[in-house]
């Protein structure tokens, strides 16, 4: 009896979620209402501009600094979120010790509380006379109205993102592999790097992908502290709400579809390479 014969024979498996055209439909309508749409209208909003003009608003020098400055440091703070995000993982799933449930709710405070509070705080902390801005300031360094309060302002939003994604993949780790290899005499070094980091590899970068995204779009925390200063510690986003509070739309969107296009760029060829990783593994 051939497959085909066999597939009239046994009835066909009734599931309790609808069939994938359905599911796929109500997506589309659903991605396209929330994001697709919404998104389009900013390049609607840059039809009206002819092509020197566009050019113009979006390579003035203001526009370029800011667009290195909000690259960069996003790039800089979620580099740090890797790192400090994969040991407060493996701490927060390695070992028990007083007040670990308390400091695993803290991490997911950057999630629930508003940018605005913590922009505020952070600017308080790290000022010249804060708790943590005045031993800065008898070491020379200052972190308030600085590309340095910008890292730590990005920093503390995206750290989250880097700990919730690796924390899983950790706590779902054979622990065997890593006691088999030390028996055999591996070194800790030699353990971390051949068994623990190929499999926490794909996790910590998804959480530095979207702690990066996070960064790139953070407004809240980073008006307070950054100053906003024009060519010195402007990023993108303060300079679009510029542009709206001018009533400047057309600039406003230029801006925004370009740091649209880019964003979208970088995080399409990270999940290629994580994708392509992750297939050969």
């Amino acid at each position: 009896m051939d497959a085909a014969a066999i597939k009239k024979i046994i009835p066909k498996r009734k599931t309790i979620l609808p069939g994938f055209g359905l599911t796929f439909g109500i997506m589309m309508i659903y991605l396209s209402l929330m994001m697709l749409i919404p998104l389009s209208t900013i390049f609607i909003e840059t039809f009206g501009l002819s092509f020197e003009e566009f050019w113009d608003i979006v390579t003035a020098p203001r526009v370029i600094a800011s667009y290195k400055l909000s690259f960069g440091a996003s790039i800089i703070s979620a580099a740090i979120d890797s790192v400090f995000g994969f040991l407060l993982a493996w701490v927060l799933i390695r070992y028990d010790f007083p007040g670990k449930k308390l400091i695993d709710s803290i991490v997911d405070l950057p999630f629930a509380l508003p940018t605005a509070i913590a922009g505020i705080s952070l600017t308080t902390v790290f000022g010249h006379s804060g708790f943590i801005g005045k031993y800065l300031a008898d070491l020379g360094i200052k972190a308030v109205f600085t590309e340095l309060g910008i890292i730590i302002a990005l920093t503390f939003v995206g750290l989250p993102f880097v700990v919730r994604t690796v924390q899983p993949v950790l706590e779902d780790m054979d622990k065997e592999a890593e006691e088999a290899a030390a028996t055999l005499g591996a070194s800790r070094i030699k353990i971390f790097a051949k068994i623990i980091f190929p499999g926490i590899r794909p996790a910590l970068v998804t959480g530095a992908t979207l702690a990066f995204a996070r960064a790139l779009g953070e407004y809240g925390s980073v008006v307070f502290i950054s100053g906003n200063l024009p060519l010195k510690t402007e990023i993108t986003a303060v300079l679009i709400m510029s542009k709206l509070e001018q009533f400047d739309y057309a600039g406003a969107a230029a801006i925004s579809m370009i740091m649209l296009i880019t964003s979208f760029i970088i995080l399409l060829l990270i999940n290629l390479i994580q994708w392509g990783s992750t297939r050969h593994q």
